[in-house]
């Protein structure tokens, strides 16, 4: 009796180990199904967010329709949650579509005030759709520290309503640095959920005059190590590369190196599906996420940006939209 108890109890735990060890690996698993998205905005062709009209739902609909029929992409990231753009929820969740939602925040102090309003509107109106949220793009970029009171205005206000989703504030890997080198917390590390960093060599080789020639070839190396600078940074924070890319045109078309005096960026299709699809491959291998940019090309681009502003989507910005094929690792 005794060794038929025995064997019984050596049984259970061999079983409950087991299962134990299938949850485990399941949940390693379920660790690497990092996000992998693409940031869409539908200011193409010849519309603009700065004047005249805005996306019209029929073609936001046939923009998300092109992005799921010819690309892998089943999350996106937005920018804005007015003047239209609050449909994109709508049609993403009818296509089973994950969204990072930006709040616009910009120096329209009342317009900010909508934009949160908004942000909270549709935070609670489709809550598993969004799945994370951030309290404007690059506003310390654009505007020094200037508006840093409209992040914190932003982000309580979320906090305030209640909003289930994570909450961040969306900047240059530089800005989360501080400014500084080797990197500092800035004083939204207390207050964010998660952190989202936008890293693009193309313009590091442009303007910085830190990091020497990074060519395409480089260019996921060079993202992760910005990852691994922000994780250690603010440890216990997800790191998300917020946006990343190369652009496919002008062909041939290079960018001088400030540190080197190297043509190191060369523009291309060619180019841009090595630098896109290599560091979906190296985020998937971490379990990181990461969002490209950009999902359509936008005529509108800023005038600093020369000829390549207009190059950046992996489909372009004009009838048929046509996509780049890619391959992404899961």
């Amino acid at each position: 009796m005794k060794q038929l108890l025995s064997f019984i109890t050596i049984f259970i735990i061999l079983v409950v180990s087991q299962n134990v060890s299938a949850r485990e690996l399941s949940a390693k698993k379920t660790d690497k199904n990092a996000l992998q998205c693409a940031a869409f905005s539908p200011y193409v062709g010849k519309l603009s967010p700065d004047y005249g009209a805005h996306p019209s739902k029929e073609l936001i609909d046939q923009l998300l329709d092109k992005l799921v029929k010819e690309t892998p992409f089943r999350c996106i990231m937005t920018y804005g949650v007015m003047n239209g753009l609050e449909y994109t929820f709508s049609a993403a969740k009818a296509r089973h579509l994950k969204v990072i939602a930006i709040i616009w925040l910009d120096d329209d102090i009342a317009v900010n005030s909508k934009s949160i309003s908004s942000g909270i509107e549709v935070a609670k109106a489709y809550p598993q759709t969004i799945i994370k949220l951030s309290c404007g793009s690059e506003v310390r970029t654009r505007h020094d520290y200037a508006f840093d009171g409209e992040i914190t205005r932003c982000i309580n206000a979320l906090r305030e309503a209640g909003v289930a989703q994570p909450i961040t504030t969306i900047d240059t890997w530089w800005e989360w640095c501080n400014r500084v080198t080797p990197c500092h917390q800035t004083n939204f590390g207390v207050q964010v959920d998660w952190i989202g960093i936008n890293v693009f060599p193309w313009w590091e080789n442009k303007h910085s005059g830190v990091f020497p020639c990074t060519p395409a070839e480089k260019a996921a190396d060079f993202h992760m190590a910005r990852i691994e600078d922000l994780r250690r940074t603010y440890p216990g924070k997800e790191v998300i590369l917020t946006e990343f890319g190369w652009p496919n045109g002008p062909e041939g078309g290079t960018e001088l190196n400030k540190l080197t005096s190297q043509h190191c960026s060369v523009a291309g299709k060619k180019n841009q599906a090595l630098v896109v699809q290599s560091t979906f491959k190296k985020l998937a291998e971490k379990g990181w996420g990461g969002v490209v940019f950009e999902a359509f090309s936008e005529n509108w681009k800023p005038s600093n940006e020369g000829d390549f502003g207009s190059y950046w989507g992996i489909c372009q910005g004009e009838p048929p939209y046509a996509c780049l094929k890619l391959e992404l690792q899961h």
